[in-house]
């Protein structure tokens, strides 16, 4: 029978879960699908911005699947398509007034391309129930046949030809950008997935770094600080308790670099995620406090200090509007004006203004470490029911993913129990979530025997989430080209998930691998794709890598052109660990070295001064330097230096440089390159960091 659904993910994933539906045998070829059989046009007009291009909207009759198709000049047409795959069922509009780097549209025509993107069918709520009978429609069906009907129209513009296609996603996208390769026919020739999870990434990536955040919250000051460079000493002055948590979310993969964001992290997509897994697998919760071999149960002294169970009385509803007006922490609505309260209601219908996102209670809560909990409802109409929330401040309650038919019932005077004990609980579920041998990093949870050293659920959740998102595991058998891309600071997407896919595709294809695969890793790029994406002392975007990687993609299509090989890599416990030098490393990003006074930290005196050196490698074949840029104060803003168009794979830089305050400074050189060494186009930029710790004493 059906299940209901709270959010896309996890309850179509749930749902095949109880019909015993796994991966499917015959690929989907849309042309055969009755569903998707009656295309229409509602609007065809040519459009000047970002370049000029022919806009075509439509969708399919009998359906909700909604398509944008960006077609650009016939002369400047060469023959391919790039179709943007969204994390989850979104908006086929979502890439309308993008610009510079991030712009997909842009890029895609003026690159000679024409530029899909679709609904899923549909974007989805998170909060608000539904029923499914199909997952695969949103995973890929909708996608397929979009792109398979934007092969008729580029024939009607451009004559008959053959048409080529490639799909690229990341994150969910990237799951749903595979189940597309691998399940369908005579769609793609190729994709570009990146930042992608495993079958086990969903929740476990999320709980196990939630589990480090709580027991580590007073020490990763000292954690980041140990992994800056010149640091040393990760373990130091940890207790037994940190230092497990520690050891535990690095073996899963944890970047240890990218610890330098804790402040800022959250807890990122787990938030939709939290309430299918309480109704995916209520029994865990249940047991985690009350039966051995469940930490709640185990070691209840760990959550001191960490866990809130209070009642108390709604004394306020705070709409939408009014927190704009007493300028509370709640964030907009997606594609709503931000900045001040008058922007910030311009957007905004009447409905979304007085629909409820926090509520004030009559009693002041006690402070905890909060990630994360729920309001139970105890009296009034809606008794019974919870709601999540996703801070607690005071007497202030804030909503996160809620459906709005149940926080409208609750009404002043109602009887509430805020508790934790839930969201507290999903901070260990990995343990209780061993798979096969094919994931090396749950060994930690093994014995000497290879047995589970936790009790286990009946289930594995995570792959039931990957059904659900991409509409089927991933095999790692598909037909065409893939250049899979990871970042190595990546906090979500731990990095070790890319070579999990490469040994599928290896079982595959065995020799032939070389002929159908590649993997990018990207160093100092997180798992956001924008611009600005992070730090920039810290952090760089992959967006150039991306856009090189289609580029590359289709020439090795279309021209047998080889790309550049993978990215050599070792996996050591969890860690994705790469070479020192570009000739060593591969892939299409240039590699830096950077030395303060010939170190990694440098120690001067106020007003002395220091000096920089740099070596700045290209892997063969990826351009030229086109832009060198220098952070002195370690403050994010860059100093540009006369751009060094260098034909040599290697260029080196020096300079001085003098601090008059004391102080510790985390100096940043970036390098971006360009495959055909232009510096004026805001595509195809692919960036690196070299940093360096400068102390200035007195």
């Amino acid at each position: 029978m059906k299940k209901k659904i709270l959010f896309y993910s996890l309850i179509c994933l749930v749902w095949m879960h109880g019909q015993g539906i796994h991966a499917q045998t015959d690929k989907y070829n849309p042309k055969d699908d009755p569903m998707f059989s009656k295309p229409y046009i509602d609007l065809e007009e040519w459009r000047e911005s970002p370049v000029r291009h022919l806009y075509i909207h439509g969708g399919f009759e009998g359906t909700e699947t909604r398509f944008s198709f960006y077609f650009p000049e016939k002369e400047a047409y060469e023959g391919h398509f790039f179709q943007y795959i969204t994390p989850v069922p979104d908006s086929e509009t979502l890439s309308q007034g993008q610009t510079g780097e991030e712009d997909k549209i842009g890029f895609a025509v003026s690159h000679g391309a024409y530029f899909v993107e679709t609904n899923g069918d549909g974007p989805w709520n998170p909060a608000v129930r539904s029923d499914t009978n199909d997952p695969t429609i949103g995973a890929y069906k909708a996608n397929a046949a979009a792109a398979n009907y934007s092969k008729e129209l580029a024939k009607r513009l451009f004559g008959d030809h053959r048409v080529f296609g490639y799909a690229f996603g990341g994150s969910g996208g990237a799951f749903r950008t595979i189940g597309g390769l691998e399940n369908t026919v005579g769609v793609w020739d190729g994709a570009v997935p990146y930042v992608i999870g495993s079958p086990m990434a969903i929740p476990n990536v999320f709980t196990v770094r939630m589990h480090a955040m709580r027991i580590l919250q007073d020490k990763l000051p000292q954690i980041v600080d140990a992994v800056e460079p010149g640091g040393e000493g990760m373990y130091s002055g940890l207790n037994e308790e940190e230092k497990a948590a520690l050891q535990e979310v690095t073996k899963m993969g944890f970047p240890p670099k990218a610890w330098y964001a804790y402040k800022d992290m959250g807890i990122h997509g787990f938030a939709v995620l939290y309430q299918g897994m309480v109704a995916a697998d209520p029994g865990y919760f249940e047991k985690f406090w009350t039966t051995p071999g469940y930490l709640g149960y185990d070691h209840p002294e760990s959550f001191d200090g960490d866990r809130i169970q209070q009642e108390s009385t709604v004394s306020k509803i705070i709409t939408r509007g009014e927190a704009i007006r007493m300028e509370l922490n709640v964030e907009p609505l997606a594609g709503q004006a931000r900045g001040t309260a008058d922007a910030a209601f311009q957007s905004l219908s009447e409905k979304q203004i007085n629909e409820p996102v926090a509520f004030q209670l009559a009693d002041e809560l006690a402070q905890v470490q909060f990630l994360g909990g729920d309001l139970m409802i105890k009296s009034g109409s809606a008794a019974g029911r919870k709601v999540m929330l996703k801070a607690i401040d005071g007497e202030i309650v804030y909503l996160g993913v809620a459906d709005p038919s149940v926080t409208a019932k609750i009404e002043v005077g109602d009887k509430v129990l805020v508790d934790n004990s839930n969201f507290l609980a999903a901070q260990t579920y990995h343990r209780h979530q061993v798979p096969g041998e094919e994931y090396p990093v749950y060994d930690q949870f093994r014995d000497e025997n290879g047995e589970p050293i936790y009790p286990q659920r009946p289930f594995l959740l995570g792959p039931i989430f990957t059904r659900g998102a991409s509409g089927a595991v991933q095999t790692g058998i598909f037909e065409g080209k893939m250049i899979l891309l990871e970042s190595l600071w990546d906090s979500e997407a731990y990095p070790w998930q890319a070579d999990w896919y490469r040994d599928r595709v290896i079982e595959n294809l065995g020799e032939k691998t070389g002929d159908h695969f590649r993997v990018w890793f990207t160093d100092h790029a997180s798992h956001a794709d924008r611009a600005s994406a992070g730090d920039p002392n810290h952090i760089v975007s992959y967006l150039g890598v991306l856009q090189q990687a289609l580029l590359d993609l289709s020439d090795w299509v279309e021209n047998g052109t080889e790309p550049a090989p993978s990215t050599n890599y070792e996996v050591v416990d969890g860690q994705v660990m790469v070479p020192a030098t570009a000739e060593e490393r591969k892939g299409i990003q240039p590699v830096i070295r950077l030395e303060a006074n010939g170190t990694s930290k440098a120690i001067v005196k106020a007003g002395e001064s220091v000096k920089f050196s740099a070596q700045i490698e290209l892997p063969e074949g990826s351009g030229t330097i086109v832009a060198l840029e220098w952070d002195f104060n370690g403050n994010g803003e860059f100093e540009k230096v006369t751009s060094p168009i260098s034909e040599s794979s290697i260029f080196e830089i020096e300079t001085e440089h003098k601090y008059p305050e004391p102080g510790t400074y985390f100096v940043a050189l970036r390098a971006t390159s360009q495959r055909k060494g232009d510096a004026n186009t805001p595509f195809s930029r692919i960036k690196n960091l070299g940093r360096v710790r400068v102390v200035v004493q007195k």
